[in-house]
């Protein structure tokens, strides 16, 4: 599980028919200096966007919880889909504790 931050959305007229009536979000992982708060999120510029298919109901700029490969196709509504990223939390809060 990696956290992201939801940046954008897909909207798809023509894809697999599994896919139909799914929301399709860009996502982009955070790094630890961003987790932490000490960074703020900058999307541009970054190349790894990814499209996950939300499962939550997440919104733009939630930070949220994501699975990929096999993990993301375990996700209640996206079995027996082509699915490699899947929304399945969306964070309230973020603590990291030091030593």
């Amino acid at each position: 599980m990696l956290l992201a931050k939801v940046v954008g959305t897909v909207v798809a007229t023509r894809k697999d028919p599994r896919l139909e009536g799914k929301k399709l979000l860009i996502v982009t992982p955070l790094t630890p200096e961003e987790v932490e708060g000490k960074k703020s999120p900058t999307p541009a510029g970054r190349a790894n966007y990814l499209v996950a298919v939300d499962t939550v109901d997440a919104g733009f700029r939630e930070t949220v919880i994501i699975v990929q490969g096999s993990s993301a196709r375990m996700a209640e509504t996206c079995k027996d889909r082509p699915v490699d990223t899947a929304i399945v939390g969306v964070v309230d809060t973020v603590r990291l504790d030091k030593e």
